[in-house]
This record gives C-alpha cells, structure tokens and sequence, in this order.
C-alpha cells in the first residue's frame, strides 16, 4: 500500500484478507461459506471489486465478525501504521506551526524594545 490515504476498496481488502488469514480460510472456503464465487472474492481482496452490502454480510457472517469491522482502517497492521503516521504528521504540523507563530512574536516584541 501506498503511504496516502486509503480508500475504502482497499480498507475493505486489507481487512478481507487479514480476517480470511486469521480464521485459516483459503479464499476458496471463504467464498464456499459466503455463498460467492473464489475468483470474485479473490478480485474484492486486491481492490478490484467492491461487494453489495448483502454480499458484505455474508462474507462478514462467514468471518464470525460484524460487517462494519470490514472497513476499520485500523484494524490491520497496515492501517493501524498508516493511522499512526496520518497522526504524526498532524501533531508536527501543529507542533511546527505553534513553535513559528512563538518565534515571530518573540522577534516582534525584540524589535519593538529596539
């Protein structure tokens, strides 16, 4: 994955494929339990398709978890770095801003005591 924003073809992706892994489905079972084709499946987990919401709840109900969990940003390694990073470079931008906006009224009450 790129360092940008994810979008949610592959927030979806991402979580598909890691909550696939963790039940120790292969894409083919996974696709058997929800009632989808393995190829279909295989194209939701690269980004290339995007299921319908009754499609995402079988696919959810054959995880074991709730289909909103499919689209938590944060919910694999991937996500949860980007989401650290997204919140780091917030932080320094408003930490640089704050240290500029001190410096400059620093500078200005210098010159007007001169």
């Amino acid at each position: 994955m790129s360092k940008e924003m994810l979008n949610i073809r592959d927030i979806l992706a991402l979580n598909l494929k890691e909550n696939r892994k963790k039940c120790g489905f292969t894409q083919e079972k996974l696709a058997e339990k929800a009632g989808i084709s393995a190829h279909y499946l295989a194209m939701v987990e690269v980004s290339k398709k995007f299921p319908t919401p009754e499609m995402l709840d079988r696919i959810a109900q054959a995880l074991k978890i709730e289909t909103y969990k499919l689209f938590d940003a944060s919910a694999t390694p991937e996500g949860a770095l980007l989401h650290l990073e997204q919140s780091i470079l917030t932080n320094m931008e408003q930490f640089i801003n704050i240290t500029i906006k001190q410096a400059i009224t620093n500078e200005f009450k210098k010159y007007k005591e001169n």
